[in-house]
C-alpha cells in the first residue's frame, strides 16, 4: 500500500494525557545505489572473496536478479544451499569480503556535495532524515562519513539491528519508530527490487531511483 506524500505541518496525534504529541515528517534513504553507487563495489569484493576461498564467482546477471540488496551472509547462505560453496567456508568468505569492501570504500568513496545540499534542504524543511541499509554498521558508517552526510542523519539502521532484513519491512519500520514518524508522513528512496519491496510494505510514499546520481534536491521538487 502506498502512502500519501507528506505536506505542510507535522501530524498531530491524540496522546493518552488529553493532549497532543507531534509526529515527525521523515525521509529515509537506502544506502547502496541511493546515497552511494556502491553496488559494484560489493559485487566485486564478494566475487574476489568467493574466488579466493571457494574458486567460484557469481555472474553479474545472476547477482542483479537474485542477490542484489541482500546482506552478505544471506547471499552466502543461499549459495551454500545451492551447493556451490561449503557452509564451512561462509565465515572466511564473509570476513574477507568485508575487508575487501573497506579497502574499496577507502579508495573510491568521496565527498558528495549534491548529497550534502539535499540533506540541508530536507532538514531546513523540517524533516527527520535516516539511512536504512542491509550493509553492516562499519561499512555503512564509513561510506556515510566519506560522502559527508553522517552529521545530518537522525537515525542509521543496519543489518545487525534487525531480526529480518530487506525485503522484510522491519528495518524501515524500526527507523520510523525511532523517528516518531507515521508512514503517511514519510518518504522512502530506494533502488533495488528487494529494497523497494520492503519500502512499499511500510505504507510510506516510495520514490524509486535507478542510481545515486538521481538522488539530488531536484528529486524532491514539488514533493515536500
Amino acid at each position: 500500500m502506498m502512502g500519501t506524500m507528506p505536506r505542510g505541518k507535522d501530524t498531530m496525534m491524540k496522546s493518552g494525557n488529553n493532549g497532543y504529541e507531534y509526529m515527525n515528517k521523515a525521509v529515509l534513504f537506502d544506502l547502496d545505489g541511493v546515497l552511494v553507487d556502491a553496488c559494484d563495489w560489493h559485487y566485486e569484493a564478494l566475487n574476489r572473496a568467493l574466488k579466493q576461498v571457494a574458486n567460484y564467482e557469481i555472474s553479474r546477471e545472476d547477482h542483479n536478479s537474485n542477490y542484489n540488496g541482500l546482506p552478505t551472509k544471506r547471499k552466502l547462505k543461499r549459495l551454500s544451499e545451492l551447493g556451490v560453496i561449503r557452509e564451512s567456508d561462509m565465515e572466511d568468505i564473509s570476513d574477507l569480503k568485508q575487508r575487501l569492501t573497506v579497502e574499496v570504500i577507502e579508495e573510491f568513496c568521496i565527498h558528495s556535495l549534491s548529497k550534502v545540499v539535499l540533506m540541508k534542504m530536507l532538514k531546513k524543511a523540517g524533516y527527520k532524515v535516516g539511512c536504512v541499509t542491509n550493509s553492516i554498521r562499519h561499512t555503512a558508517g564509513l561510506m556515510l562519513e566519506k560522502i559527508g552526510v553522517m552529521d545530518y542523519l537522525d537515525v542509521v539502521i543496519t543489518n545487525e539491528q534487525c531480526n529480518y532484513n530487506k525485503p522484510h519491512p522491519e528495518p524501515y519500520i524500526k527507523a520510523l519508530v525511532k523517528l516518531n514518524s507515521l508512514p503517511q508522513d514519510s518518504i522512502i528512496v530506494e533502488d533495488s527490487p528487494k529494497g523497494l519491496q520492503a519500502a512499499r510494505l511500510t505504507g510510506c510514499r516510495v520514490l524509486e531511483v535507478k542510481n545515486a546520481t538521481e538522488v539530488t534536491k531536484e528529486l524532491f521538487k514539488d514533493k515536500i
